[in-house]
C-alpha cells in the first residue's frame, strides 16, 4: 500500500511539473512554433555602468552565434560555431583589436545561448530533469519555482509567472559566481514571445540592463 502511494503521489507530482512546462511552452508560442526557429537575428542595447552598449546577435539555432557591440567607437565581436570560438576585444577592454581564441570556458557560457527558448523547452529530449520546488511568491506575484538539471550538470533555478507562464526570473552559477536575470516586458514577434528587456545581476558586472528593440526570425543569415 506504502508502495502504491508512493507511486501515485510520485505520479502526480510529475504531471505538475509537465503541466507547467506544457503551459510555459504553450505560452512562448508552442512547441511547433519553436521547432520551426531555426535563426534569430536580435537588436539589443546594454545599460551598464552609465553607457549604452548596442548589440546585435546573428543565431542559427543549436549551431552557430556571432554577437557584435560597439563600446565607444569601438566594435567587439563574439563568434562560437561548432564549439569553437573567437573574439575581437578593443585595446581599452584588455585585447589588441585582433581576432583571437575564446577561452573554453567562455564558450560553454556562450553555448547557451544556441538554445534560444531555454532548457525547460523539450526537456526530457534534451536529457534535463526539471523538479518543481514549490508555488512561492516573488515580487508579490506568484510564481512557480522549477529546478532544472542540466544533461551537463548545471543546475538553474527557474520562476515562472503563475498566471501567464512565462519566466521571471533565472538564478544560476554565471562564471563561478551566484548570478541571476530578471525576465519581463514580453513582446509577440510572429506569434513567439521574448522579453523585451533583462536584467542581470551579478557580484562581477553589478546589474547590466538589456533592452531588446527587434526580432527577426528566419531570415537568411550567411
Amino acid at each position: 500500500v506504502l508502495f502504491r502511494s508512493a507511486c501515485i503521489s510520485t505520479s502526480s507530482f510529475a504531471q505538475t511539473v509537465d503541466e507547467i512546462v506544457e503551459k510555459h511552452v504553450a505560452a512562448l508560442g508552442g512547441l511547433d512554433k519553436l521547432k520551426g526557429v531555426t535563426t534569430l537575428v536580435t537588436d539589443r542595447s546594454l545599460a551598464v555602468q552609465g553607457m549604452e552598449i548596442p548589440t546585435k546577435t546573428t543565431l542559427v539555432v543549436g549551431k552557430s552565434l556571432r554577437s557584435e557591440s560597439t563600446v565607444m567607437g569601438n566594435s567587439m565581436i563574439q563568434v562560437i560555431d561548432d564549439a569553437k570560438g573567437w573574439m575581437i576585444r578593443p585595446t581599452m577592454m584588455g585585447g589588441t583589436g585582433e581576432p583571437e581564441d575564446m577561452p573554453a570556458d567562455q564558450i560553454k557560457q556562450q553555448e547557451s545561448q544556441l538554445d534560444p527558448f531555454g532548457g525547460l523547452v523539450d526537456y526530457k529530449e534534451k536529457g534535463n530533469k526539471v523538479e518543481l520546488v514549490g508555488k512561492e511568491k516573488l515580487d508579490k506575484k506568484d510564481v512557480y519555482h522549477l529546478k532544472l538539471t542540466a544533461k551537463d550538470g548545471q543546475v538553474i533555478d527557474e520562476f515562472l509567472d503563475a498566471n501567464t507562464y512565462l519566466i521571471s526570473k533565472v538564478k544560476a552559477n554565471m562564471n563561478g559566481q551566484d548570478g541571476e536575470i530578471t525576465f519581463s516586458d514580453y513582446k509577440d514577434y510572429e506569434g513567439v514571445k521574448f522579453a523585451g528587456s533583462m536584467d542581470i545581476t551579478n557580484p562581477q558586472m553589478g546589474v547590466m540592463t538589456f533592452i531588446t528593440n527587434k526580432v527577426i526570425i528566419n531570415s537568411k543569415v550567411d
